[in-house]
């Protein structure tokens, strides 16, 4: 099954009860069982829901997974994968991380004595040599946020399984459409679904999938015990976004590819950061692991000033935190997204105050090239 057929025929589709063509939601919190300790197939909705037991089916298939979980938001999935290691265990991630992960590292799971360190991970060999006796993952995103670096997936694979290493993967910018981490070797899978998956600005919400039944059982128990679940009201809004998912990224990626074109071309514009420009470190890569290059572009305006000056002119580009919706969103990393992160650190990465991210939405390419052209003017 190719993947646009699988977002809409994959997982559980319909209500065999009923005929009807979209999952029911299941607005219920117990189910009355046959007798004591014998339910019918659900017993409580944070152990599990007919809803989002339907999208983490198809998330399981999309995913190329043995199982599939959704989660109350994308940090409430990371925060449970990392709670599959010990007090004392360490953790290899990218350095180039979404603010929220940072900060959920740094400053909350650091109570705990979970170790970790931030590296390059777009350079192997500085992967390993970050490898320590208490090492027990590698994490990474690609493309990160927000600068776009690009992580070979079967290369950190391969590490992963040399040191024996669970090999985790942030696969929200490239969504599952465009890029299957499990099968070039991850683990676990995960994503916030706020973003492309819901696609439209009106769900929050996060999804994991994992390569093996011991990880699937491990993950289960932690969601359980941990109680992070998705609503089945948020679970349907997901499957709805998840039908159009292909069809998204394509018309995303066509604009993407035009607006990139242009500010890579434009004298205001001093760096782009996009992997579908060939002349992007991770082209290469981006291109034998993926089959699109998706919709996310960083510039840098040259200063944080201008970049404000950018912001407060556009029309078309909604001045927003989050990203992979329909309508373009704009924003400052350093002030929005990133701004958990000391200064001097995002000065060391590369996040410059003048950086904008771009997340391109479905709009008339060419109403979104003049209007940023009118902005940087």
């Amino acid at each position: 099954m190719r993947a646009k057929t699988k977002m809409i025929h994959g997982g559980v589709t319909g209500d065999e009860q009923t005929g009807a063509v979209s999952v029911p939601i299941y607005q219920v919190s117990t189910y009355e069982q046959n007798s004591a300790g014998k339910p019918r197939g659900y017993e409580y909705s944070r152990t599990g829901n007919p809803t989002r037991h339907a999208l983490e089916s198809v998330v399981a298939d999309l995913e190329n997974g043995k199982s599939g979980f959704a989660f109350s938001s994308g940090m409430a999935a990371i925060t449970s994968v990392m709670m599959l290691f010990e007090s004392g265990d360490h953790v290899v991630m990218t350095d180039d991380v979404y603010g929220g992960t940072y900060r959920l590292m740094t400053n909350v799971l650091n109570r705990f004595n979970l170790e970790h360190d931030y590296v390059d991970t777009s350079i192997a060999g500085g992967v390993e040599a970050a490898i320590q006796p208490n090492t027990k993952a590698l994490y990474i995103e690609t493309p990160t946020n927000p600068l776009l670096k690009i992580t070979d997936i079967t290369k950190m694979a391969e590490l992963a399984k040399k040191h024996d290493l669970l090999l985790i993967v942030d696969n929200t910018f490239a969504t599952p459409y465009w890029q299957q981490p499990l099968d070039l070797g991850a683990d676990i899978v995960l994503h916030s679904a706020t973003k492309y998956i819901g696609g439209h600005s009106d769900v929050v919400a996060g999804l994991l999938a994992v390569s093996s039944s011991d990880l699937a059982e491990r993950i289960h128990f932690i969601q359980n015990s941990a109680g992070g679940v998705l609503g089945p009201q948020d679970s349907w809004l997901l499957m709805r976004g998840i039908k159009t998912l292909g069809i998204r990224m394509e018309a995303v990626e066509r604009n993407t590819a035009k607006l990139a074109e242009f500010l890579q071309n434009h004298e205001k514009v001093s760096t782009v950061y996009y992997p579908g420009l060939p002349a992007h470190e991770g082209h290469e890569v981006a291109r034998r692991q993926a089959t699109g290059f998706g919709g996310m572009i960083s510039f840098d305006a040259g200063s944080g000033e201008e970049a404000e000056k950018v912001l407060s002119r556009v029309a078309y580009y909604t001045l927003a935190e989050s990203l992979g919706a329909v309508e373009s969103l704009i924003s400052i990393p350093a002030k929005m997204t990133h701004a958990s992160i000391p200064k001097d650190r995002r000065e060391e990465l590369g996040i410059a105050d003048g950086l904008i991210r771009v997340s391109v939405g479905i709009e008339d390419a060419d109403d979104l090239i003049e209007d940023m052209e009118q902005a940087l003017k």
